[in-house]
């Protein structure tokens, strides 16, 4: 492609809306231009760096065993009421009636649609396995699109979904669709982490995030520094830094105006860690629906309210208010777990303590001296903890927890019968009786990698993209006035497309300045660079994206590239 002829409207100054690298350098850099919130055209460059990571991630996809098909974008609202998910969604599910007043929904998504698809040609288990898979346009309505590419109302996703007879085949093809996800991010030159991750509103039994660690990940993640466990802080676990309890006589303290952590200690010259903190919280759905329950934790220790609302079964929780715990008879800043009217739950990191303080639900007024087992009316004993930086491994026991934040590239869930019984999923298994699929889903952000992978590679110069992924290969940047430089140029670059090269040719009528800051910003891999000075010698200068440069030859180039360039 020529230069001249080629829609790449670089920019010198960074947008001032654009917060994170990776949208500046595809703003500045000609590959995408916002049309509106969280949208984007995709320019030339663009398209071919999503094209590249498409090529490589089909091709595991098909080494795999699955198979491509495409599903619409436009979706019947009445799968997503059959599955129970059109209201549970939330106003991300972008929904309109059409002409004829039925309601359709534009998918962020596709486990509606794929059911309904597989459930109207699957008889027999000897049809299962079975994973199909597709690369589509998604929208989802964020209320806050921001860092470009990272979190837009469009996407461009590959999502796959497996079907199978039974929960063993599934756990097989999670572990085939695991190892083909390492393999689609080590040959896009990632430095990622897979994790365990909660399952979120899809649902299912289990799932593993792949995170391309970077500074301007959304998300956190704990991990080991010994071994490989890695899971989202969401649903991380660790051992509690061991301490030393001891007996103690049970009685009431008074503590004037102490009603935090940092105060209650001061005051009784004890340590965070032998105070026991109760938090009281609302819950909606399971069980305990509409209800207040008391959670207790160590005093060092915060709830993570996520691992809470799995443990419960609900759908959300949140701090009760002062209506409320006055109802469950808790007295505000001096809460405790014993005399309420509500289920206590304690984290396990309390089991066998002695000696501790709590609150008296007494005001200015603590209780010390708490056998845990003994005097806490103990519903059920969960993992309720956050994970805290310096926490032992509870996978190795030689490593501490560490965070480090990452950017959501991908995700498998392990769904079970989920969503395959309400969209009645059925086949004749091999006893001759009906019975539901259990499923699997697989997920990739395409055009989110594209912006994962500059988060990674890039310099103060620009983008440096791996050679896989770049749009073009080698760049020719002809520099001089002479039609001998042009037509040697001309020469080359027709040698190098022969060659089996992806080649963009400045032929543009720019200073040399110009020409190398668009090259250094677009991150093509390979420049050659013919001048009239090292022309006259029969030379050309090749170099890497950030290495040196190299004077030979110009019948070598072409050479030099073949042994080099990973094309």
């Amino acid at each position: 492609m020529r230069y001249s002829r080629f829609l790449a409207p670089t920019m010198r100054n960074t947008p001032s809306d654009a917060e994170v690298v990776s949208h500046q350098l595809l703003l500045r850099g000609g590959f995408i231009r916002r049309v509106t919130s969280g949208i984007y055209d995709y320019l030339p460059l663009g398209l071919r760096v999503l094209r590249n990571i498409e090529t490589i991630v089909r091709e595991e996809m098909n080494r795999a065993g699955a198979q491509e098909l495409l599903m619409p974008m436009v979706q019947p609202s009445e799968l997503w009421h059959k599955s129970g998910r059109l209201q549970k969604y939330g106003a991300e599910l972008a929904r309109f009636n059409d002409r004829h007043g039925h309601e359709s929904c534009i998918g962020p998504t596709h486990e509606e649609v794929v059911c309904d698809l597989i459930a109207k040609d699957l008889r027999s288990y000897k049809q299962l396995p079975l994973n199909v898979y597709q690369i589509q346009t998604k929208f989802r309505d964020e209320i806050r699109p921001r860092f470009g590419l990272m979190r837009g109302r469009e996407f461009i996703m590959k999502d796959a979904y497996s079907f199978h007879a039974d929960e063993q085949c599934l756990q097989q093809e999670y572990e085939n669709m695991f190892a083909s996800y390492e393999r689609i991010f080590t040959r896009l030159g990632l430095d990622y982490r897979p994790v365990e991750a909660d399952n979120g509103s899809i649902g299912g039994l289990a799932s593993h995030e792949f995170h391309v660690l970077a500074d301007s990940g959304e998300d956190l993640i704990a991990h080991c520094s010994a071994c490989h466990y890695a899971a989202n802080v969401e649903k991380a676990t660790a051992k509690h830094p061991t301490f030393k309890y001891h007996q103690a006589t049970r009685a009431e303290i008074s503590t004037p105006g102490a009603s935090s952590v940092e105060d209650v200690t001061k005051m009784l010259g004890i340590k965070p860690e032998e105070l026991i903190k109760t938090m009281m919280y609302h819950i909606t759905g399971g069980v305990y629906d509409g209800g207040v329950v008391a959670v207790c934790v160590c005093g060092d220790d915060s709830v993570q309210e996520v691992k809470l609302a799995r443990s419960l079964s609900a759908e959300t929780v949140r701090m009760a208010d002062d209506e409320m715990m006055t109802d469950a008879g808790a007295m505000k800043g001096f809460v405790g777990a014993c005399g309420l009217s509500v289920p206590v739950f304690v984290d396990h990191a309390l089991r066998g303590a002695t000696g501790l303080t709590m609150g008296a639900n007494l005001l200015d007024t603590h209780l010390s001296g708490i056998d845990v087992a003994q005097d806490i009316p103990v519903k059920e004993w969960l993992d309720v903890r956050a994970v805290k930086v310096g926490d032992t491994c509870n996978h190795c026991d030689d490593g501490t927890m560490q965070w480090r934040r990452g950017i959501e590239v991908g995700h498998v869930f392990a769904l079970g019968s989920c969503y395959a019984e309400a969209m009645e999923v059925q086949f004749q298994n091999k006893e001759g009786r009906r019975a539901t699929a259990t499923m699997g889903c697989y997920g990739i952000g395409i055009s989110r990698l594209m912006a994962a992978v500059i988060e990674q590679c890039h310099d103060d110069a620009g983008i440096v993209w791996p050679e896989c992924l770049a749009p073009f290969q080698v760049s020719i940047i002809s520099l001089g006035k002479k039609d001998a430089v042009m037509d040697a140029s001309a020469s080359l670059y027709h040698s190098a497309q022969q060659a089996g090269f992806e080649v963009l040719w400045d032929d543009r009528k720019e200073r040399p300045g110009v020409k190398f800051r668009d090259h250094e910003l677009i991150g093509i891999p390979w420049q050659i660079i013919i001048g009239d000075r090292d022309l006259e010698q029969g030379n050309v200068a090749v170099s890497a994206r950030c290495g040196e440069k190299t004077i030979l030859a110009i019948d070598d180039a072409i050479s030099l590239l073949s042994s080099s360039c990973k094309h």
